[in-house]
């Protein structure tokens, strides 16, 4: 066998195979519902709005007398189709790579295919409704009964889950969300009674993070999907305020065996309001990281023209994992050097 072939190739050769099939079912389902793809660029001046996500950075080489620019892969190419739904185009989808930094473990690759698209004039409620169509269509074309991750697992064609953030963390953690928003401290006490360990330095968010992982994701999705709904306005910084709760955004996260596969939002249109959220991730991202990402005014100027819509980007690499039953992301994924101890020495 050729040094550079991964030890388990066979099998690897047969997800790679079952992957192929899959971008076929996707695009047979988006075309089907008279959506348009499209392909926007993969560098970006802006690469990604939440602090948190870190960015691929390269140089823009300076041509006829330009200076040079600095510019980043995308993380998403939500920005640029944005721009193509305040030109007119009413439903848009993309499945492509995308690139981010500092990411990597058996459900993480720092370069992944995302599929995203774009309904004008819809909430995310018909999103939810993609999103069990889209489960149940490729488990019907490809031939099987659940999906399966760990030994868990995940029946497409059951009635799917909808489950609001604030009744998950009453389930599952036992904490009134409500009460703990934007203190950390009520958060942190909650956290410790069920065993969550706590440092001085965690912010709000570390903390929710750390329940989530602990307490609540391991058992969404687990024998039909589950739709986890309604998040902190704080934790969607392109996402429209509920009407009836302006603490909430109208977000929801797909999960199935444990595993969130999908993130999606009715999309904030305001561009004042934007422009605000965008100053207060950079700043949070100066005081966390030391950096910022400069301002996409393109992308600005384009909600002054954006009605409403609803937008979501699905990770295609472990949608593909649970389909194939693999454990590991680079299972599903064609990485000659990204793993070296995968390949034979």
């Amino acid at each position: 066998m050729n040094w550079w072939l991964p030890n388990n190739f066979k099998q690897k050769r047969t997800n790679l195979e079952k992957r192929a099939q899959i971008f076929k079912i996707l695009r047979q389902f988006f075309d089907s519902q008279d959506f348009t793809e499209v392909h926007t660029p993969a560098l970006q001046v802006c690469p990604v709005m939440d602090a948190h996500i870190h960015a691929f950075k390269t140089m823009r080489l300076g041509i006829d007398c330009k200076p040079a620019q600095e510019m980043y892969l995308h993380t998403s190419p939500e920005f640029d189709m944005k721009k193509l739904l305040a030109a007119g185009m009413e439903r848009i989808y993309q499945i492509c790579p995308v690139y981010r930094n500092a990411e990597g473990s058996s459900r993480h690759s720092p370069e992944f295919m995302i599929l995203e698209w774009y309904r004008m004039g819809a909430d995310y409620h018909v999103l939810m409704e993609d999103c069990a169509l889209i489960l149940r269509s490729i488990a019907q074309e490809l031939g099987i009964t659940h999906y399966s991750y760990k030994g868990i697992n995940c029946d497409p064609f059951g009635v799917v889950e909808r489950l609001s953030l604030i009744d998950a963390f009453q389930r599952y953690a036992y904490i009134d969300l409500c009460a703990c928003l934007d203190d950390r401290d009520i958060l942190a006490g909650a956290a410790r009674k069920i065993g969550i360990r706590v440092i001085d330095d965690d912010k709000w968010d570390d903390i929710f993070h750390a329940i989530m992982a602990a307490k609540i994701e391991p058992f969404l999705g687990n024998d039909v999907p589950t739709i986890l709904y309604d998040y902190p306005i704080s934790m969607a910084a392109l996402s429209r305020p509920k009407t009836d709760d302006p603490r909430f955004a109208e977000r929801f996260e797909l999960y199935a065996c444990g595993v969130e596969l999908a993130n999606a939002f009715s999309e904030l249109t305001d561009a004042q309001e934007q422009r605000s959220r965008y100053a207060q991730e950079m700043e949070i991202k100066q005081a966390l990281y030391g950096e910022t990402y400069p301002p996409d005014e393109e992308f600005f100027q384009a909600l002054e023209y954006m009605k409403d819509c609803a937008g979501i980007a699905l990770g295609v690499d472990r949608l593909i994992m649970l389909a194939t039953g693999a454990e590991n992301i680079n299972d599903v994924l064609w990485a000659p050097v990204a793993m070296k101890d995968d390949f034979i020495k």
